[in-house]
């Protein structure tokens, strides 16, 4: 289903969820603010979908709602995709915020749509 190369300290079944929920927040709100690292971590997944969803083909709304909940594979189909039709890949930015959480230090970036 996702290719994930970071364990987040989770079973593989809690980490395709984690990535899941991840990329349906992202889809929904068109911009998160996370940890470096999980932004790192769902850009090409999300992008790989987008991707999917810019060729407006029955079989690949199908393979969308077989990994997403189906409002935001809808979102994703019907908004998204039609938007960046004429654009051949990049459509995530990842930027780097100053700031780092408070409890683990980690790095915090925000994840948009371009």
């Amino acid at each position: 289903m996702f290719s994930i190369k970071r364990k987040f300290r989770k079973t593989i079944g809690a980490r395709v969820n984690f990535i899941r929920i991840l990329a349906n927040n992202l889809i929904m709100r068109e911009r998160i603010e996370t940890t470096d690292t999980r932004a790192r971590e769902i850009r090409p997944i999300v992008e790989k979908l987008v991707t999917l969803a810019k060729h407006k083909r029955l079989a690949d709304l199908r393979i969308l709602l077989s990994r997403l909940p189906k409002v935001s594979a809808n979102k994703l189909f019907y908004e998204l995709g039609p938007k960046y039709l004429d654009r051949k890949g990049g459509y995530l930015r990842i930027i780097k915020d100053s700031g780092v959480r408070k409890r683990d230090a980690a790095r915090k970036a925000i994840v948009e749509f371009v």
